[in-house]
């Protein structure tokens, strides 16, 4: 008897036929004897429309008000799932986050777990029951409702794993394993067997939607090795897992192409020391990731600062700009669309080349290079938005990704 954790994405219970799909999967797993924590995200596109909602009343909702409202949405799903196994034959019983015990940091809309007590999912599992968990959501220390942030119903998959140390995690999701990039955009794409925590996560944080970033850094750190596949099949689909001596064989393993980014250029600002950390700080302090970084050479007591952020929030990063700097300053600000296309692979380590292959590539596309950033295992580039996808389909080929060059 194994314990097994299986998390469902919006698109896999986006009906009732599909819930009764995930609820015939499930039955399969629980009648081979083993103990299963099925977590779920709210419908497709559930959320989203919550959303348009509150932003049809107020254009800037109060956070505490939102996770209240968007928690609604796994609540439903996992009501409905529990129904749906019940007509089956199975006994199952539905848990919000704050009934699973699922303690997090006070802020709403993105909150951090801090600790699972698992509140009664191990009596549950040995009373024979399928536990329906809620993805997504958690409590504050003084009893709120809060929100992992998109994406979260991933977090809470990993984190329910590794707290009750589950025998097996599995991801299912509407494609069957993690590829060398969106099939979607590149058609010879290939499914990767087993891709590196490392490896998963930077592809994770520049833009692939297969899983939430935040998700695979938990697993990493916590070492729950799970499985992305098909909600639809019974292909076996992409481990993720500790890097092995292997992986290295290969250079690059993926390209990962984010569309939802912005460029901010903040010009004339004082040529000092301290001058950008009281930009980042105040940028921070509303809540803002930054990714790729470039600033200009001073000039007369004056540098320009280039960064992107996601494009949901350029208002917030706008406002933290504003607030680090006073009028008198004289500091200006703008925005533009900005397309990220990233090649990843732990390979990089200890190959030469992969920058001039990617910027070769680029340039005999006459595709123009904006902005640059790197890791150990990455090279990210910005890029025109109308470029993107082709760029992205260019790349893979020039790192000879695609299933025609595996065949070959």
């Amino acid at each position: 008897m194994a314990l097994i954790v299986q998390k469902f994405g919006g698109t896999s219970v986006a009906d009732v036929d599909r819930i009764r799909n995930v609820a015939a999967r499930v039955k399969v797993s629980h009648d081979a004897g083993n103990q299963v924590v099925v977590v779920v995200s709210a419908r497709s596109g559930v959320t989203n429309e919550l959303v348009g909602r509150a932003k049809a009343l107020n254009p800037k909702p109060d956070e505490r008000e939102m996770d209240m409202l968007l928690s609604v949405g796994e609540q439903e799903t996992i009501a409905l799932t529990a129904m749906a196994l019940h007509a089956l034959g199975v006994p199952a019983v539905s848990r919000t986050g704050r009934e699973a015990g699922i303690l997090t940091d006070p802020v709403h809309t993105r909150a951090r777990i801090t600790r699972i007590s698992g509140g009664d999912i191990r009596e549950q599992l040995e009373s024979g029951k399928v536990v329906i968990l809620a993805g997504f959501q958690g409590h504050s220390p003084d009893g709120q409702i809060t929100t992992l942030g998109r994406g979260g119903s991933d977090l809470s998959a990993i984190a329910i794993a590794a707290a009750l140390q589950a025998d097996l995690c599995q991801i299912c999701t509407d494609v069957d394993g993690v590829y060398t990039a969106d099939p979607r955009i590149v058609p010879t794409a290939r499914k990767l067997d087993e891709i590196a925590y490392e490896e998963m996560l930077e592809l994770a944080s520049s833009g692939s939607k297969v899983m939430q970033n935040r998700a695979v850094e938990f697993a990493r750190k916590f070492n729950v090795v799970f499985e992305v596949r098909s909600s639809f099949n019974n292909n076996p689909g992409t481990i993720v897992k500790e890097e092995v001596a292997s992986m290295e064989d290969v250079v690059v393993s993926g390209v990962a192409l984010d569309k939802n980014q912005a460029r901010i250029v903040v010009s004339e600002l004082p040529d000092q020391p301290g001058t950008a950390a009281r930009l980042f700080q105040s940028i921070a302090n509303a809540g803002v990731s930054v990714d790729m970084i470039v600033q200009n050479i001073g000039r007369d007591g004056k540098a320009n600062m280039t960064f992107t952020v996601p494009r949901d929030d350029v208002s917030r990063a706008q406002e933290g700009i504003a607030s680090a700097f006073a009028a008198s300053d004289g500091v200006l600000f703008e925005s533009s669309d900005i397309a990220k296309v990233s090649v990843v692979g732990v390979g990089m380590r200890s190959h030469s080349g992969v920058a001039a292959t990617l910027f070769d590539a680029l340039a005999a596309a006459k595709v123009n290079i904006q902005l640059v950033s790197t890791s150990e295992i990455k090279i990210s580039v910005g890029i025109n938005p109308e470029d993107a996808e082709e760029a992205t389909r260019i790349v893979h080929s020039a790192f000879q990704l695609d299933t025609a060059s595996e065949s070959s």
